[in-house]
């Protein structure tokens, strides 16, 4: 065992990390890895950005820290004022929190108060897909969908009602269109037998995450469920955790869908992996009835402090200087024509999905029947570790539902350049190489990682 007193999740021992600038990271050792998950797909500016540590330095130089409830602090205002400008101000009440996990309980909490303060305090279920994530907080984990991180705590969540969402890669529908119609009926056929006088909302990503491989839900969708949700009374939160502040190549990636939810949540990139900070956005009825009755009955000790939103109005600013939102849709353009390439060349590749600079990429035994590999030969451990090898960093998980498939995302900062994606379809293509070359030689697949 390590003598680390350190401890996460179980694996081979680590690189110590020395420093990074861009979307480069080197270790102590001298070996250069592309950033091509931009960590947790959050340091959506790459690394050692002078105008990012500007901005925090001079905050510092004023106040670190301040609670919500002793004073108001200026770029918790500006933040908040730009954050509804950016989703043309639909969504006009903000409440900051300091992580992804704490977003979607704090959305779900404001949820229910919002009802409770309705007087319908009958409305006690969400319902979400499976498989998803939305956090690792009770509350979270019970609208996550992905049974390995559920397994220990099901009898402690208080669990969402699970419904399948489209999967266009797999189903076998007459066409896209049929398959959304199935599914939209098979939703509303589990809204009803929940007794729609009980459901507060629908919880999903709009464009997937981790838990499926940046698997798109597309609008004939998401529409149907918005139409649902206004059916049944009950709100849609959309979790863009992992898809908001430019990700997808729109500020939010509701916004490709013309897709307008009661709550939305995001973080990961606000902060890009400078400082910790998450949001809430909410419609002002919404909020003006919670607080009418009382008060919003939650709150966080770092929410709003205002190191962490002038870090945040300095992410934004920085999106809009450089005009990364375009640089993120050409530099996606360019990242995809890479991995279809790949996808030609290598009959394990069974799908490339994504938008902007959220790509993800399936692995399967069999690109026709489109049958996943056995669970328990973790490809896509495999080919991360092969990644990391060659100097790329890429972010994998399992594809249904946690237990079963393999993919992984390919994710850099929205700061990439064009000879810079080159370098990562390079590095990529030699670790996919050698993975074709382990297929064929199981003795040498069970030594990779």
């Amino acid at each position: 065992m390590s003598d680390s007193p350190l401890f996460y999740q179980i694996g081979p021992a680590l690189p110590e990390v020395s420093h990074a600038d861009g979307v480069m990271i080197w270790d102590t050792q001298g070996k250069d890895y592309l950033d091509g998950c931009s960590g947790a797909i959050s340091c959506n500016l790459g690394h050692g950005r002078q105008d990012i540590r500007d901005a925090m330095l001079a905050q510092m130089d004023k106040v670190a820290f301040t609670y919500r409830t002793q004073f108001e602090n200026a770029p918790a205002l500006a933040l908040g004022h730009q954050l509804v400008e950016l989703f043309d101000a639909e969504l006009g009440k903000v409440f900051f929190i300091s992580s992804g996990s704490e977003a979607v309980e704090s959305a779900l909490k404001l949820a229910r108060q919002y009802f409770v303060a309705r007087g319908q305090p009958q409305r006690q279920r969400f319902i979400s897909l499976r498989p998803s994530y939305h956090g690792s907080t009770m509350g979270a984990l019970g609208m996550t969908g992905y049974q390995p991180l559920e397994a220990p705590f099901t009898s402690m969540t208080h669990a969402s009602i699970k419904v399948s969402g489209p999967d266009f890669y797999r189903h076998q529908d007459s066409d896209d269109d049929a398959h959304v119609d199935r599914v939209l009926a098979e939703t509303r056929a589990a809204m009803e037998a929940a007794e729609p006088e009980s459901l507060i909302g629908f919880v999903l990503e709009p464009i997937g995450g981790a838990s499926t491989g940046a698997r798109l839900l597309g609008k004939r969708y998401l529409q149907g469920i918005r139409t649902l949700c206004d059916e049944f009374g009950c709100l849609l939160i959309a979790d863009e955790v992992l898809t908001g502040v430019g990700r997808t190549g729109t500020w939010f990636a509701c916004q490709h869908y013309q897709l307008v939810p009661d709550i939305l949540v995001t973080a990961k990139g606000l902060g890009a992996g400078y400082y910790p900070i998450g949001v809430m956005l909410a419609r002002n009825h919404i909020v003006e009835s919670v607080m009418a009755s009382g008060g919003f009955q939650h709150g966080h000790t770092y929410a709003g402090n205002p190191l962490a939103c002038a870090t945040g109005l300095a992410v934004i600013k920085a999106i809009q200087r450089d005009n990364l939102l375009e640089n993120t849709r050409q530099r996606g353009e360019q990242l995809e024509a890479g991995l279809r390439a790949l996808a030609d060349r290598y009959d394990w590749i069974g799908h490339v999905r994504g938008a902007g600079l959220l790509w993800g990429v399936e692995l399967v035994a069999d690109s026709a029947s489109r049958c996943p590999f056995p669970a328990e030969q973790n490809r896509f451990a495999q080919i991360t570790a092969l990644a990391k090898q060659e100097g790329l960093l890429i972010y994998p998980r399992r594809t249904l539902d946690g237990i079963a498939g393999d993919h992984f995302l390919v994710c850099p900062p929205l700061t990439i350049q064009a000879n810079e994606i080159e370098t990562l379809l390079e590095r990529l293509e030699r670790a996919m190489a050698r993975f074709e070359q382990a297929l064929s030689t199981p003795a040498a697949a069970r030594t990779i990682v």
